[in-house]
């Protein structure tokens, strides 16, 4: 754990607020460069779970009250080449576990302003700027963007794939770049099945930046003509601001994730109309039932189960919603990574399919067999992508060795 001192002038001074490791090693060099943040000071020390989860909810309190230093300011449409100093604004209301990354991300916004933005992306941002302060998106709207959704949504008993790409796994650890390059792995996930291609456009957290995106999105596009077609691109990275919704827009993705805990009811509103607004499709990321069902009531028709890894509680999560009458709600099961190599992962997709959720969203288990001649990729989409039983199937080995499923995903490339 980390230790993170406070201010002896703020207003939460004791007890010294504690948060795990995992969750701030991504961050350490823009708190170790930025004037504006907490001084944290970094100590090795036990703590319960218990301890952990009411220091990190005071240190996201005590952050709160000089979360106005952090946020970009405001674009004018007629200087976006000028410093961050007049740059954009961010509402967004912060919550406990998103603080130290929302900082972040408000750092390499200001960092991406002054730097100049793009005419292409002025141009979304201005798009979004006047439909949001005429009111002209309406959630509710048929005629709406709906092709990812249409794609992603087939017969019950079927389920679609979206892999995500990243260069760092949820552990910190990096994968190959060699091995996994963007182009090699945006013919490989769509050969195989993939439905939809979402890349975490964020250095910390997955290791990529919107470069990542548009190699996707160029390589996809070069497959016009082929068969199967282009994959639709996604957007996961976090969204806080307008802003990146524009640069998904300009960039050539086709959907963008919002994060309904950390954005909360309004401010995920207010991202689902900025999108709409310039043809985007949203995918709301939600954590509980309550929040799956705010949500859809608040107009979403995408909701992806995240950061719930028991498979009866995921399932919970989606089970007896109230649908509005005439609408379609496609539901995507987050499938997080095991620690182990025996692929149990695909059975979680499975049951998923079975207890009829239509997508699964798949990251970290992809890169598990590496370079691996049957575990590749490809191989572990198309596995859980087939239509296999789990009472007759099962991607274990049963040697006893618990090292993957060479000979079923063997079976399945065959």
């Amino acid at each position: 754990f980390i230790l993170c001192s406070v201010p002896s002038h703020h207003p939460i001074h004791s007890p010294l607020p504690i948060i795990p490791s995992t969750i701030i090693q991504s961050y350490t060099s823009y708190f170790s460069h930025s004037t504006n943040t907490i001084n944290v000071n970094v100590t090795t020390i036990p703590r319960s779970a218990s301890t952990m989860k009411f220091s990190l909810l005071a240190l996201a309190l005590a952050a709160l009250t000089s979360v106005d230093s952090f946020a970009p300011s405001h674009i004018n449409a007629n200087s976006h080449r000028q410093p961050a100093s007049g740059a954009i604004s961010t509402s967004t209301s912060l919550h406990a576990i998103g603080v130290l990354a929302k900082k972040a991300k408000e750092a390499t916004l200001r960092q991406y302003i002054s730097n100049g933005i793009e005419d292409s992306v002025m141009a979304k941002y201005n798009d979004i700027k006047k439909a949001l302060e005429d009111d002209a998106v309406d959630l509710a709207d048929e005629s709406a963007p709906r092709q990812l959704q249409d794609k992603l949504t087939k017969r019950r008993g079927t389920i679609t794939l979206i892999a995500e790409y990243r260069r760092k796994m949820a552990n910190g650890n990096m994968i190959a770049e060699k091995v996994f390059d963007p182009e090699v792995l945006s013919g490989e996930f769509r050969e195989f099945g993939a439905t939809g291609i979402a890349v975490m456009a964020d250095e910390r957290m997955g290791g990529c930046t919107n470069d990542d995106l548009k190699l996707f999105v160029e390589e996809q596009r070069r497959a016009h003509m082929e068969v199967p077609g282009p994959v639709s691109i996604i957007n996961s990275d976090m969204i806080i601001d307008e802003l990146q919704i524009a640069q998904s827009a300009a960039y050539g993705a086709v959907a963008v994730v919002l994060s309904y805990e950390l954005l909360g009811e309004e401010e995920t509103v207010k991202f689902m109309k900025a999108a709409q607004a310039v043809e985007l499709e949203s995918i709301v990321s939600v954590t509980s039932k309550e929040d799956a069902q705010k949500a859809i009531d608040a107009g979403a028709r995408m909701i992806m189960v995240n950061n719930v890894d028991d498979a009866e509680e995921r399932i919970a999560v989606i089970e007896g919603l109230n649908i509005p009458e005439g609408k379609a709600v496609t539901t995507i099961a987050n499938i997080a990574s095991r620690a182990d190599q025996a692929f149990q992962e695909i059975e979680e997709v499975w049951a998923c399919r079975d207890s009829g959720f239509n997508v699964a969203w798949v990251n970290d288990v992809l890169y598990k067999g590496g370079a691996d001649a049957i575990e590749h990729p490809g191989a572990i989409i198309k596995s859980m992508a087939a239509k296999s039983s789990l009472k007759f199937a099962s991607p274990m080995v049963k040697s006893g060795r618990g090292e993957g499923a060479r000979e079923y995903l063997g079976d399945i490339m065959m």
